[in-house]
């Protein structure tokens, strides 16, 4: 496919996934227009960094299949909408790399159960997404291949200021999303991964409770963390893409909860007079930017309008949470990775005397810094002498950062606050300190620990113009509700439909 020199006239991406659906229900738009407009756009706006590959003809093959069954009267809601993924899920039509060098080349056999379900919805794939290596990192710098258009590796930019960060490690579904290249995208959460991209890119992100969406075929990172969610513009548009990613998997995902599948469309518009948002003081102390406490205090002022009441909490363990991430998160690491030792599949070091010989130069050659880091600090806490110091008490304060959100829960119906403590900093700015990388991740760490569903929606714009999320969070299984809030608020602002200049 070649680059087209001007920009696709139709202004078709301006729509949401619903609005798409809309169309494409009423026969006014074809799936094979819609995924044709949008691999055009990827195609222009390569600059971003954010895809790294897509097929034209894999595309149009499920787009003429979308076509053939709207013409057969389908009704689902995803029939012919065209999206994307991040290269974290496994795709049978195209390469996942998990934006390592360690996956160079991989195809894999079959598809994720979030892919496939949402396939079997009849959305259409547009191509993968760039993420940092195997979905560790706050910024998509530590991404291993190059992007479509690039070729060398290249942090993803944010396209309302390509200087910036788009956050991590979903950056590439964010900066996509923003920049108007897919109506929506799907992402993955383990400490943040879809809730901070989205607070900086300035759309709207959420991850459920863990388990709710499977995650087999979903290349791991930490798996008592990992969870996948939906990317978009609108809490509407997640409520249909969640709506047909979640389910049970019993036979595939071991963690994957009993819990039927439900249409989290059917709250939205439902009345938030009365309820009862907490506050937590920890999350509006000293490290806040006064830009992003003056967005979400606004924020937060529009939902009393709204007639919600907000109620001060306490989670006295928040600063814990980034200790205890960085030992459990990393253990888990250094577990799930080690199946990649070129035996089986992935990269395979050309030179090496023997099989240890192999094991080392594979790792290191596959691997990027970060990941190597984090493999390194997993294997000392899991060590001899180090696990119960470290892994084990780690757990145990798991566990009490748990029962605060409980305790919290039994004042509120849902928790609000910043996503991030500021608007996406400067390409590079955090490179050579990765402590000050983990410190942005503060106030969704608590959440992802918990394993509780948490989201993040435009609320304004701090520093330099910059989005700012607003983040909610919900007890188990309170993915509705949350969606509800979210939607309410954007029924009665506009943060969701502003869009960076240039695209």
């Amino acid at each position: 496919m070649n680059s087209p020199t001007t920009p696709p006239s139709s202004e078709l991406h301006e729509r949401t996934v619903s609005e798409l659906s809309g169309l494409l229900q009423a026969r006014k738009l074809s799936a094979v227009e819609a995924a044709q407009h949008f691999l055009n756009r990827i195609q222009f706006h390569t600059a971003l960094g954010a895809f790294l590959s897509v097929d034209e003809e894999a595309t149009l093959v499920q787009a003429r299949a979308a076509d053939a069954r709207l013409a057969a009267g389908s009704v689902s809601a995803l029939e012919g909408v065209p999206l994307a993924h991040k290269d974290i899920f496994v795709t049978r039509d195209w390469p996942t790399t998990a934006g390592s060098k360690m996956l160079s080349g991989y195809r894999s056999p079959f598809d994720a159960t979030v892919v496939a379900k949402l396939k079997d919805a009849g959305a259409v794939c547009l191509g993968k997404l760039n993420c940092d290596e195997f979905a560790m990192g706050s910024s998509n710098e530590n991404s291993a291949q190059p992007p479509m258009g690039f070729s060398q590796p290249e942090p993803v930019k944010n396209p309302w200021d390509t200087s910036r960060i788009p956050g991590g490690s979903s950056g590439g579904s964010a900066a996509a999303v923003a920049a108007r290249l897919t109506p929506a995208a799907t992402g993955t959460d383990t400490g943040g991964s879809i809730r901070q991209p989205a607070s900086f890119c300035g759309i709207t992100g959420i991850k459920p409770t863990y388990g709710r969406a499977s995650r087999y075929g979903m290349v791991a990172f930490a798996s008592s963390l990992d969870q996948a969610g939906p990317m978009a513009r609108t809490a509407q548009d997640c409520a249909l893409l969640l709506s047909a990613m979640c389910g049970p998997d019993p036979d595939r995902d071991s963690t994957s909860l009993d819990v039927p599948a439900e249409d989290f469309t059917l709250q939205l518009n439902d009345s938030i007079a009365g309820l009862r948002i907490g506050i937590p003081k920890e999350f509006f102390g000293d490290g806040l930017s006064a830009d992003v406490r003056a967005a979400v205090d606004s924020a937060l002022a529009e939902y009393e309008k709204l007639g919600a009441r907000l109620v001060p909490i306490s989670l006295p363990r928040t600063e814990l949470s980034i200790p205890v991430y960085y030992v459990i998160a990393p253990a888990e690491a250094s577990s799930n990775l080690s199946r990649f030792d070129g035996v089986k599949f992935g990269h395979r070091a050309a030179q090496y005397t023997d099989l240890a010989d192999m094991y080392k130069k594979t790792r290191s050659e596959g691997f990027g810094e970060e990941v190597k880091r984090r493999i390194m600090i997993g294997t000392y806490v899991l060590s001899h002498g180090y696990y119960d110091a470290y892994y084990l008490q780690a757990q145990r304060i798991r566990r009490m950062i748990a029962d605060d959100f409980q305790q919290a829960f039994g004042q509120c119906d849902l928790i609000a606050g910043p996503v991030a403590p500021t608007v996406a900093w400067k390409i590079g700015e955090k490179s050579d300190d990765p402590v000050a990388n983990y410190l942005a991740d503060i106030f969704t760490l608590p959440a992802s620990l918990a394993g509780l569903p948490g989201m993040s929606l435009p609320a304004g714009f701090g520093a330099g113009g910059m989005p700012v999320g607003l983040q909610l969070i919900g007890n188990y299984f309170a993915e509705g509700r949350l969606l509800n809030a979210a939607h309410r608020f954007q029924q009665a602002t506009d943060f969701h439909s502003r869009k960076p200049q240039g695209v």
